[in-house]
């Protein structure tokens, strides 16, 4: 078995998923969908692929009781699909009743991704904040901090987790460390964490949707909590997992590597154009084409359609079954899927131009 590293700072990228159910102990997504009424198409579709605890997270909502979602995200770069895929679940949460709690990691920015404060801040509310409430986010029903303006009771709990944490359990968990990545892992501990306090709302239930990379995180905040039970009433924070988006020119998604990804708010030719440049799962000719068909699940044209640009299951398996016949040629599918991201982003900037006016007016921003 090929070793699976997962790497919250680096560039992790799973090949064969059903391996992390064994490996790290995650649950299939399948086991729970039927506890959501109106799953979103990321559940229907396989994308959201995993979880732990999400079973008992979702009984106590029907339950009546109160749930939270938090999440997080690092202020270092543009926000793009990748981003968006997870902004569409919280905003499915929100939209169902769960309570959403946002961080705005400007100290991990600055610590590991060495992002000068201010440079985090513009990102945060311009790429990721702004974008989050053009996308559907209603800011007056979700809670959004930046780990900078926090005050003691969150902070106190980074300094007590780090009494009952080992060197040698987070060197396991995470591999090579520095100090920086030690204070920005236990500062993610307080994230995760700081909403079951009475102070920050006394939830007994709260979920982190995240990427696979991110695992290490989570196992170590449900040990944390496991060791405070008692003392601070934590408990085992619950989790779902979704995949990856494939880069353009393959390999994983990412801000640092502006070939690989679209970005919600960079010119509408630019993004056309590195659509129609993206690796597919076509053959070598037309003829191998038409006589083999094509390959969707190597396609990351057709994993736009899938997570993003087309939204009825039917139009979607059309799509598929004309590429595996042979029906359905690349250029002719790039040049389809280009509209429909032109549309979209069109309409996308005017809705991000209005919320962009609408932030600023309405957050707690960091002072420096």
């Amino acid at each position: 078995m090929d070793e699976i590293k997962l790497d919250p700072w680096g560039d992790s990228l799973v090949r064969d998923y059903e391996k992390l159910f064994t490996v790290f102990g995650i649950r299939p997504f399948r086991e729970v969908l039927s506890l959501l009424d109106k799953p979103h198409l990321l559940h229907r579709r396989g994308v959201v692929f995993g979880h732990r605890d999400f079973d008992k997270v979702l009984q106590a909502f029907r339950s009546g009781e109160k749930v939270a979602l938090l999440t997080g995200f690092m202020p270092s770069g543009r926000f793009h699909f990748g981003h968006k895929m997870l902004m569409d679940q919280i905003i499915y949460y929100q939209s169902i009743g769960i309570d959403v709690i946002i961080a705005i990691a400007d100290i991990e920015a600055y610590v590991v991704r060495r992002i000068p404060r201010q440079e985090a801040l513009r990102i945060a509310v311009e790429e990721y904040i702004a974008n989050a409430v053009a996308l559907g986010l209603d800011l007056s029903r979700a809670r959004i901090y930046f780990q900078s303006n926090m005050d003691a009771p969150y902070y106190r709990l980074v300094q007590m987790f780090s009494q009952k944490v080992s060197m040698a359990e987070m060197e396991a968990i995470y591999g090579e460390l520095n100090p920086g990545k030690i204070m920005a892992s236990l500062t993610q501990m307080a994230d995760i964490l700081h909403p079951m306090l009475k102070e920050y709302g006394g939830y007994k239930h709260v979920f982190v949707p995240v990427g696979p990379d991110q695992d290490p995180h989570i196992r170590l905040a449900r040990d944390i909590a496991d060791r405070f039970e008692s003392e601070l009433g934590l408990r085992r924070p619950a989790s779902t997992y979704h995949r990856f988006m494939t880069g353009l020119n393959g390999g994983k998604m990412s801000s640092s590597k502006p070939d690989s990804a679209i970005f919600l708010l960079e010119p509408i030719d630019s993004a056309v154009a590195k659509l129609k440049r993206a690796l597919t799962g076509g053959r070598a000719t037309v003829d191998e084409q038409r006589r083999l068909g094509g390959v969707p699940e190597a396609c990351s044209v057709y994993e736009m359609y899938h997570y993003h640009l087309v939204t009825s299951d039917e139009e979607l398996l059309n799509i598929y079954r004309r590429c595996v016949k042979g029906e359905l040629l690349c250029g002719e599918d790039k040049q389809y899927a280009a509209e429909k991201l032109a549309k979209w982003m069109e309409e996308h900037r005017r809705k991000w131009e209005h919320a962009l006016s609408l932030v600023t007016s309405k957050l707690d921003l960091p002072s420096f």
